[in-house]
């Protein structure tokens, strides 16, 4: 626990208050904790990115990988020990994606502990002893009240729906813009199961850790769009360049 803490607890709350400080400095009264989380959020996204555009490259091969994990228990359904080893095989040759799936998994485990105790004690003073020097402590309580109406500390109906209607919108982009075949089953899954599991499972939740969820999936719906928008752009120039190098050819030819 004391590893943890310093190596990534400390920092990010550190970051955090750093940025309550500066909304401070510049808003006045006016800033909250809210708007600091708001900021915190977009900056771990923008850490955090090259692990997500390195995980979005590996996307089809770890789709392959299991492609092929299926196809090896149906080819030894009767011989365990030889589908076991040709499994083990094919994982340790496949080294890189197994990591990154374990390192992302690693990193949301890490966040979400995180975002636990920051908004469980952290904030609330029982952690201030873990502010640097160059740091003031905090004279007084932290406005932990988001846009003067929505407690930080205590659970929200309306941060909670809006937390399930993003969750929905994401699935849906993700099962719109997705490489691979999703059958219907998957689909409701993702469309209608998960936001309305997330709305009951998540109610009690602090609303300072459901508007870093909320940031989040903002965060996650604009990259996928803006991937798929770079995408098509890039299909738009190859079509172009395909239908110049075409009437150059006749051009030529005639």
């Amino acid at each position: 626990m004391n590893l943890f803490t310093q190596i990534f607890y400390q920092p990010f709350l550190n970051l955090l208050v750093t940025i309550y400080y500066g909304l401070h400095f510049i808003f006045g009264s006016s800033a909250d904790m809210g708007m600091a989380v708001i900021i915190f959020t977009v900056a771990i996204r923008i850490i955090l990115l090259p692990l997500t555009i390195s995980g979005n490259r590996t996307e089809a091969e770890r789709y392959k990988l299991s492609g092929e994990v299926e196809g090896l228990k149906k080819k030894f359904s009767a011989d365990p020990v030889a589908r076991d080893a040709h499994i083990k095989n094919l994982l340790r040759s496949n080294r890189k994606i197994v990591f990154l799936s374990g390192m992302n998994l690693v990193i949301q485990t890490i966040v979400a502990l995180m975002l636990w105790r920051i908004f469980a004690k952290g904030l609330l003073g029982a952690d201030f002893h873990l502010l640097y020097d160059f740091i003031p402590q905090p004279k007084e309580a932290l406005n932990m009240t988001f846009l003067g109406q929505y407690d930080l500390t205590h659970p929200n109906a309306t941060l909670n729906a809006l937390q399930s209607i993003l969750i929905f919108i994401f699935e849906a982009e993700a099962s719109l813009f997705s490489l691979f075949p999703i059958t219907r089953k998957e689909m409701i899954l993702a469309q209608l199961t998960l936001p309305i599991g997330s709305y009951i499972i998540f109610s009690q939740l602090p609303a300072g850790k459901k508007l870093f969820i909320i940031t989040t999936l903002i965060f996650s719906i604009g990259y996928t769009a803006f991937r798929q928008i770079k995408y098509w752009w890039y299909r738009l120039g190859q079509s172009m360049n395909k239908k110049q190098k075409t009437e150059n050819n006749e051009v030529h030819g005639l």
